[in-house]
């Protein structure tokens, strides 16, 4: 413990719409009462009412049940429902509330707070999509894939409503499909893994060196992909292969050695995860700061330049370059209007 906050623990976001209540509630009847982890849920609601889910659901369990308000500090084992009318992030675990908002016309709550559970959890964040339509929840099951957290969909035979667990499936990073009990069982594992539990932060043996069983597995995954990952990023690689092996109820690195002697298919699993897409627009806030304070003065000072080019390696699926392109055009138009001779009347 850090003053009055708890050490790092897994948060679940989990996204609801028509038909999720059920399915909520009988994921809660399946739960333990101490996990060692929280759950945020989203629930698609009617902004024009006041909402009765948090008295619905604390019948249905005996953890404690909270309607967030701006500023609710997550803790383990409490559940918090959003209230009607507003969107959801999570920041420092803290939660906060706006005002509801669309998104090319459509109200997305729960990718909008997934998003930011991503960003503030990496892999101690949890997605889960259970029943409703449309496709709410695909881009932050993605996220949370991305930041190396867990992702589980309800399954098409017990949800209610299919569209929205089944579009995130069929993206491909899905972890789980399961129904809302087996989804429950599975959750209070993943949370009493020493990967992902609170203590984990506290021991250093945890931590993957570098090692003969380390080098056996990269240089299975360089026979099976090609790729050499001895110099890629320790801490991603350490991350990667982590969340690899909580899946797979693993603790030691030589177990997950076995484990895909066992099983060769793992290593392509292994390889895409290590190299997942992690991008989206702007990304970098304070890089593109220096771009527009630094770089791009010195770079467009020879107004005669008949042509620039701009190159961007490693650019995933193509964020990160339109991104610079915005940037770019941005700062001309606004070097053009201030350049521009003033109106006379």
């Amino acid at each position: 413990m850090r003053g009055n906050r708890p050490a790092p623990f897994p948060i679940v976001g989990i996204g609801a719409s028509a038909g999720g209540l059920e399915a909520f509630s009988e994921l809660l009847r399946q739960l333990p009462l101490q996990t060692g982890m929280a759950f945020v849920l989203v629930q698609h609601l009617d902004p024009k009412h006041s909402s009765e889910l948090r008295e619905i659901l604390a019948r249905t369990t005996k953890i404690p049940v909270a309607e967030v308000t701006d500023g609710t500090v997550v803790r383990p084992d409490h559940i918090y429902v959003i209230p009607p009318n507003t969107v959801m992030a999570i920041k420092g675990g803290v939660l906060r509330l706006s005002a509801r908002v669309l998104t090319h016309g459509q109200h997305l709550p729960i990718d909008y707070f997934l998003r930011s559970l991503a960003e503030d959890s990496a892999d101690r964040a949890i997605s889960v999509i259970l029943s409703g339509t449309a496709s709410d929840g695909t881009e932050g099951s993605r996220a949370i894939k991305a930041s190396g957290g867990i992702t589980f969909a309800q399954d098409e035979q017990s949800a209610k409503y299919g569209g929205m667990p089944q579009s995130a499936v069929n993206t491909g990073c899905v972890d789980f499909v399961l129904p809302p009990s087996a989804i429950a069982h599975e959750l209070a594992r993943v949370g009493q893994h020493p990967y992902l539990a609170p203590a984990a932060t506290e021991k250093p043996e945890l931590a993957i060196a570098p090692g003969n069983q380390m080098e056996i597995l990269l240089s299975l995954l360089r026979v099976a992909s090609g790729v050499d990952f001895t110099h890629y990023k320790h801490t991603t690689l350490q991350r990667r292969i982590k969340r690899r092996m909580v899946l797979h109820k693993l603790e030691k690195v030589g177990d997950y050695v076995r484990f895909i002697k066992n099983k060769p298919g793992e290593l392509d699993e292994l390889y895409k995860d290590i190299l997942i897409h992690v991008t989206s627009f702007f990304r970098d806030p304070e890089a593109f700061e220096a771009l527009r304070k630094h770089v791009f003065p010195n770079l467009f000072q020879d107004h005669k330049a008949a042509a620039i080019r701009v190159w961007v390696p490693g650019c995933s699926t193509g964020e990160e370059v339109y991104s610079l392109a915005m940037a770019m055009l941005e700062y001309i138009w606004l070097e053009t209007q201030k350049n521009r001779p003033a109106s006379t009347g």
